[in-house]
């Protein structure tokens, strides 16, 4: 299974292509913005991960600063 997202500011542009993709069998979805949102905290969450020990102490410190 592939996946691709196509993000667009017109929408008769982006109905367009979902009718092109129903017409040619590929299943759609159109997400909502929570979907959205947590798609992308999930990416960041993701990426922050180092797998290093932090001192919660320090990193409180630094965050009052």
């Amino acid at each position: 299974m592939q996946t691709a997202i196509i993000n667009s500011n017109s929408k008769s542009d982006l109905k367009l292509l979902l009718e092109l993709a129903k017409k040619i069998g590929v299943q759609t979805k159109i997400l909502t913005q929570t979907e959205i949102e947590e798609m992308g905290l999930a990416n960041a969450i993701k990426q922050g991960r180092t797998g290093e020990y932090v001192d919660t102490s320090s990193y409180l410190k630094k965050l009052r600063k």
